[in-house]
């Protein structure tokens, strides 16, 4: 991060593993899954220390299983710390960033978050993130990760785990329709020469790949061509070529009169990570976006079926491959020793690391994952298989701006309107560009 992305991560993007999230699936780190039952019984304040005892607040999103692993792990460090407890709070992607600003806007943000890259330094300028630079990771994490890792030369979130962007496959259904699997280091135009081959081979109402309408799709094409990311220098730099926008999305408007993609009707009410709404698991994609950390989700799904194969690639690589989920403590906790305590022990307790898996993808410490490989199941596998299939092509990881979320939003809207055939793809880029521009002109002159 350093925040000229493309410097500050382009060692740990070439030699380390993913949103995922994320993301949704592919925003901000694939994990889009579905709000626990319990998800958000706990309320969020921070809880001051009373008599000697001390209660941590902590937050995070993802599946089920996360929940569950990390509901562990604090019973764990409550077992080995005496008088600590926790008051957790867990829910869906979506909802933990919806979440957050308004725990921001009152300083109420918990003692302990989850954070992701995507947006780890919007809420570093905000002032809401405490720095851990003085939590010492020597033998724990690489020295090169932690350094990179920091913003402004302070580090404000522990790494958790190595992450990878790359894509899952129904290789049960491509099998049975005779279409050949995809293979690593595949390009833009073999990836669509492959949609179009599979398309002659499926029966009606499948489809070989998925539509894409958010920014960051966009992005791994347009990084891939050897351009600047869409936001560089920390949003002083915007860069959307157009060229590469009207050719990429000039595809896919062709995919879908030729039905390659889902229709814009049916691709609006895909849910990932629902058993009955993921386009994938429901049968009706054969390809999708997946990270490391949410492979495994999908493989519980549908076991026994996923593939996975990296990003599609260009001249320059594609995908990304690095740590983009952390422990961040709040600047405003009143528990900020005890937090530093909890966030170093999350990624050093062996038993911890036992509990928590590869639920957030590999392990950032080298040691736990020796501990975990021999025992790994099938969907863990496959994890560690995205970061083996995509490192070796791997871009860095470029996140939103601060001071771009509302971009993001606008980009979908837009390519929304695009794919319902509301406006042309060419007013669609006009729009998101004139906005882009505007907001680096804000960023530089800040």
């Amino acid at each position: 991060m350093r925040r000229q992305r493309s410097a500050v991560l382009a060692f740990i993007s070439l030699a380390l593993l993913l949103l995922v999230t994320a993301c949704s699936g592919g925003n901000g780190g694939g994990n889009g899954a579905a709000e626990s039952e319990n998800g958000n019984a706990s309320g969020s304040e921070t809880v001051k220390e009373t008599g000697g005892a001390k209660t941590l607040s902590i937050m995070w999103w993802g599946t089920d299983e996360r929940h569950e692993v990390t509901q562990k792990a604090l019973d764990l460090y409550s077992q080995q710390h005496a008088g600590v407890t926790f008051k957790p709070e867990f829910m869906a992607w979506d909802a933990f960033w919806q979440k957050l600003p308004t725990l921001a806007a009152s300083k109420s943000i918990t003692d302990v978050l989850q954070m992701d890259a995507a947006y780890i330094q919007e809420y570093v300028s905000r002032g809401q993130l405490e720095d851990l630079s003085d939590i010492d990771l020597s033998g724990i994490v690489d020295p090169n990760v932690v350094e990179n890792l920091k913003i402004d030369g302070k580090l404000y979130g522990i790494p958790l785990t190595q992450n990878a962007q790359g894509m899952a496959f129904n290789k049960t259904e491509l099998e049975q329709y005779g279409i050949p699997l995809p293979q690593q280091n595949w390009t833009y135009d073999e990836y669509f020469q492959w949609a179009k081959d599979a398309r002659a081979k499926l029966p009606e109402g499948k489809y070989p790949i998925g539509d894409t309408t958010a920014w960051d799709g966009f992005n791994y094409y347009q990084t891939s061509m050897g351009k600047d990311p869409i936001m560089s220098d920390g949003g002083k730099k915007f860069t959307l070529d157009k060229d590469l926008f009207m050719t990429f999305y000039q595809t896919y408007e062709d995919f879908r009169k030729n039905k390659i993609v889902p229709p814009a009707e049916k691709a609006a009410s895909f849910l990932e990570n629902d058993p009955q709404a993921d386009p994938m698991a429901s049968g009706v994609v054969m390809t999708r976006g997946a990270t490391t950390g949410s492979v495994s989700a999908l493989e519980q799904l549908m076991p026994g079926k996923v593939g996975v194969v990296n990003m599609p690639t260009g001249p320059a690589g594609g995908g990304w491959a690095q740590s983009t989920i952390f422990l961040s403590v709040s600047a405003n906790s009143k528990n900020k020793d005890e937090a530093k305590n909890f966030v170093k022990w999350f990624i050093t307790d062996p038993e911890a690391g036992k509990a928590l898996g590869l639920t957030r993808g590999i392990p950032i410490n080298p040691e736990i994952y020796k501990t975990l490989e021999p025992t790994l199941g099938e969907k863990d596998k496959l994890g560690k298989e995205i970061y083996d299939l995509s490192v070796e092509k791997a871009l860095p990881f470029y996140s939103p701006a601060a001071g771009f979320s509302e971009w993001v939003d606008t980009y979908k809207k837009e390519m929304d309107a695009v794919t319902f055939g509301q406006q042309s793809i060419e007013e669609a880029y006009n729009k998101i560009d004139k906005m882009g521009k505007e907001l680096a002109e804000k960023a530089a002159g800040a």
